[in-house]
């Protein structure tokens, strides 16, 4: 991407929100909270680009839940989430099958969110404004 818009109104990666989950008492992965860094809510269609690190590790998509609204989604979805709207103020819970779940202690989550603002034409053939909505922090594994 040549150039996104960059609007810093909340941290992307929610403070204390990394912690393991389980299916019938086995830790399956973890799971933690994002917020979309903008002044209004979008709906999931116009997600471009979203991707997961940890500890400087990309997360194969295929392993990657978006949850919102009660929902899960494979980012692979996102452009049939016509009527999925995330609120501003919802956080999403973003959940990683990753049997075993992390090492206890502290962990870097990196979020690449690039989604496209469709109030804001910039060009010919329904080229919107991108917008820059990633970003990390150090949090620490809690059960």
């Amino acid at each position: 991407m040549d150039f996104a818009m960059r609007v810093n109104y909340v941290d992307v990666v929610v403070s204390d929100s990394l912690k393991h989950y389980y299916v019938d008492g086995k830790r399956m992965g973890y799971q933690f909270d994002i917020r979309l860094s903008y002044y209004r809510g979008h709906f999931l269609t116009v997600i471009d680009e979203f991707g997961i690190t940890v500890d400087g590790t990309e997360v194969p998509t295929e392993r990657i839940k978006f949850c919102i609204n009660g929902k899960e989604f494979s980012p692979s979805e996102f452009d049939k989430c016509y009527t999925e709207f995330w609120q501003v103020i919802e956080p999403a819970t973003i959940r990683v099958f990753y049997p075993g779940g992390l090492p206890e202690g502290e962990h870097k989550v990196g979020v690449k969110l690039f989604f496209r603002s469709p109030y804001m034409p910039i060009g010919p053939d329904h080229q919107y404004m991108p917008v820059d909505s990633c970003g990390s922090k150090t949090l620490t594994i809690t059960d």
